[in-house]
Order: structure tokens, then sequence, then C-alpha cells
């Protein structure tokens, strides 16, 4: 085979969901280890369901999962002369037909054959009438309905089709606009895609895509058909399994890094890895180890290796990632440096960046508000002349790293008899408002000299009113 050449082909009807993302990354990765092209096409010729506003979140959606393209987006709307085109070469070869049978004589031989106990079908009477184009007449493919069709499918193996259960599709409607099949094909054929990764919900299509290619006089693709994304109760993936659109787990918090880790799973394997990058994939992705049997979406396992992502991604990475959420909460410009600090502190304790951010919002407050419970347990008379003491300590530092402020808090232990966590645990309260943050020193460090003696002071003050 030439150039490895995929396809990403999505209606613009709604949002990208999982399905889908997952179907665009198989594309993409296999054509990035082959060094292949990867093309986008937009399925619009559903005119009264498609959107501008779908096109576009579609686009945002692969742009924030880093899924490029090499050529597109082509629109079919844009497509419609090329279809005539090719409509008119299967009238010419009378491998097609104008069909003038209105849809209640269709529903009334489909029902009949139904009730004879065959196949719903077409019975074929405009077959070979001859007749010419008109307003009301549909166009349909003269199927072949004898013998057998084989699909070899690189992920499921052969399909066999018995020919008799296809019937005569139409592959144009009466207002000019091509079927979905005759789309695809043609689309495919002119654009040199020679290879078609897409869900197996879309087997039964590939018969009578066949048909057209042979027909049209054309190379078949390959074709891999992935198992479907079922929830755990063993049904098609919907929102009532936790599976929503790519964007909105985006706004969840969730890294891209780990979607895109997540999807690659569900239906292909690499030995026992578990955690991928995207460089890895795309050195390890590999056509014969997608699986044939369906997979099970579990959204706490994603949210897991969310939390592996975090972790394992560079403070640069965590940060940039990290600053919409916290520009969302914080309309004061953050200091580049400051947000990596306290990225650093966060990481190793936060399943999703929206978590992170929530947990990060003391950091940047002016001034702090206290957990009503975590100041009465703490923030008592007891500690207030500890606090002072402390204060005089951290005062007399020029730099806060972990060596000097443990010999200031061994200086008040000293003096106050109390152990670290008495004396820690009032310190964290005054500086963060609540009784569970990152490490003291590493807290201490991150916030600052002018930060830290600042809340020091306004806690003392509270308790001085308090007392």
């Amino acid at each position: 085979m030439d150039q490895i050449i995929t396809r990403f082909p999505p209606s613009p009807t709604g949002y990208l969901h999982l399905g889908g993302a997952r179907t665009a990354l198989f594309n993409w990765l296999y054509a990035r280890s082959k060094n292949g092209r990867f093309v986008l096409r937009i399925e619009d010729t559903d005119l009264a369901r498609s959107t501008k506003e779908s096109v576009d979140a579609i686009f945002k959606a692969l742009d924030w999962l880093g899924i490029d393209w090499d050529d597109g987006p082509f629109y079919q709307s844009e497509r419609l002369d090329i279809y005539k085109e090719y409509i008119k070469k299967l009238l010419d070869s009378e491998d097609a037909y104008y069909c003038t049978c209105s849809p209640e004589k269709i529903k009334t031989m489909r029902e009949a054959a139904k009730a004879s106990g065959q196949t719903p079908r077409y019975d074929g009477t405009c077959r070979d009438k001859g007749l010419k184009n008109s307003e009301k007449a549909v166009v349909r493919f003269r199927s072949d309905s004898f013998g057998t069709t084989v699909v070899e499918d690189v992920i499921k193996g052969s399909i066999l089709f018995q020919n008799s259960e296809i019937d005569d599709f139409i592959i144009q409607k009466s207002d000019g606009m091509p079927m979905y099949n005759f789309a695809v094909v043609v689309d495919d054929i002119t654009m040199g895609i020679n290879t078609v990764l897409r869900g197996d919900d879309h087997v039964s299509n590939t018969p009578k895509q066949i048909a057209l290619y042979k027909a049209l006089g054309c190379m078949l693709p390959v074709y891999g058909h992935v198992p479907m994304v079922f929830g755990k109760d063993r049904t098609r993936l919907s929102k009532r399994h936790g599976a929503m659109s790519v964007t909105a787990y985006r706004d969840m918090g969730y890294m891209p890094e780990a979607l895109i880790n997540y999807l690659v799973r569900l239906g292909w394997s690499h030995g026992d890895d578990e955690f991928f990058l995207k460089d890895d994939l795309i050195k390890k992705f590999n056509i014969k180890n997608i699986g044939k049997s369906p997979s099970i979406f579990d959204p706490e396992k994603l949210l897991s290796l969310n939390a592996e992502h975090i972790q394992a991604a560079s403070i640069e990475r965590t940060s940039a990632c990290l600053k919409p959420f916290l520009e969302e909460r914080h309309t004061d410009e953050i200091d580049s440096s400051y947000l990596s600090a306290i990225a650093g502190t966060l990481n190793k304790r936060s399943k999703t960046l929206l978590e992170m951010a929530d947990g990060a919002l003391f950091y940047l407050e002016n001034d702090i508000d206290y957990d009503k419970k975590a100041a009465e347990k703490f923030l008592k008379p007891i500690v207030y002349d500890c606090l002072n003491l402390l204060i005089d300590e951290l005062k007399q530092i020029a730099s806060y790293t972990q060596k000097n402020q443990e010999q200031a808090f061994k200086k008040v232990m000293d003096i106050t008899g109390l152990k670290f966590g008495k004396i820690a645990q009032p310190v964290r309260v005054a500086l963060t408002g609540k009784s569970v943050s990152p490490g003291i020193f590493e807290l201490i460090e991150v916030l600052g000299r002018e930060r830290v003696l600042k809340r020091l002071k306004n806690a003392v003050l509270y308790i001085d009113e308090k007392r």
C-alpha cells in the first residue's frame, strides 16, 4: 500500500463525544505511526441539524486533545457538484436508476415482505423502467441480489453478508442531496482514503459501500471496525454512565493527555502497560492490538488516570493547564513563577485541575477567611504567644528555606515547650484558613515572607479579639 491515509468524518449535529473522539484518535495515531496523512471531513449534508456551533465545538475539542489534521477540513455541503458527477457515472453505467415510488408505496411493500417472512426491502418496481429525472425522483443503486459480499476486516476478520439481504438503496434524495453511504464512498475515493477505522455500528454499511466501490471501478480501502464502548451495565455509552462531551471533561479539569490515554486504552492494548504519553502511543500503536470485544467505560479509572498524569506532567505543563481555572476564580494577574510554585505544592494531591484550582485559592487571596471549625479548634488564646514568637523568629530569616524554617520552629518549641504539631496546625489555619493543606514548610516557602508575616499577624489579631 502507498502512504497510509486515514480520516475522521464527524457530523456537526452536536458536541464531540467520547466515542467519536476515540475514532478520531485511532485514525490519527495510525496515520502518525506510519508517517501517513490524517484527513478531517465534516459530514454536514443534514442541513437541518448541522450547525456552525457544532463545527466549532468539534474543532475546539480536537485542538484541546492535540489531534491535528494534514488535509481539510472538507465540508460535504461544499462538494455537491462532485457527488452529482459520480451519480451521473452510475446512471450512465446503469448501476443506478431513478425511482418515483412514493414513501407510502415503499412502506406497503416492506410490510408485505415482512408479513411473508422475507427481509423488508424495496422490491425493484422502478428498476427497469428507464425513468428520467423528475421532481420527486430519487436515485437508487442497482444492488446485486445474488451471491455474497465478504468484508475483510483487519480487526474482526472476515465478515460474510448475503447480497439478497441488501436492497436497491437510495444514493441521492429527490432534493439532490447525497445519501450517507454514497457520499462517504465518493469522499473516500476522491480524497485518497485507503484505511477506514470506525465504530462497528458501521459494519452493516460496509457491503453497500463495497458495492459502490466496485461499480465505480475503484480499489477498496482497508476496513477496520472497532468494538463499541459500553457503560458498566453493558448498554451503549451515554450521559447516564458519566460519559459527556470532550469539552465537558476539559471544563471538569481533566488533562488532555489523560483523556487520550484512557480513550486509546478503551479497545487497544500494549502488553500490561496502562500509562501512556502521546509520543509513546505514536511509537507503539498497532491495529493488530485493537481488541474484538466491547470496552467498558469506567469514570473512576479515568479520574485515577488523570491524577497520574497531573503528577507526571512537568510543573510548567501543569501550571499552564491550571492557569485558566484560576483566572476564572481570581481576576488579578498571576505571576508565572508564583503559579508554578503553587502547582508544585498541589500536583501530588489533586485528581483534577478543577480540584487543584479550588485548593490553590488561599495562595491568591489578600484576606484569609477561616473555616469556622478549624479556627475554633486551633486559633485559641493558648497559641497567642506562640504565634508572636514565631513571627519574631521568621522576621529574622532572610530566606525561607526548609532548614531555616526548622530552626525557627525549634526555637519556638524550646521556649514554649510545645511539640511541632501543636504549633504547625495553628500556623496552617492562619496561613490557609483550613486545617488541611500542603506541608507547612513548602507552604511557607511558596507564600513568601510578606504574605506569611501578614497572615500570622492577622491570626494574632483574630485571637486577641476572641480573648
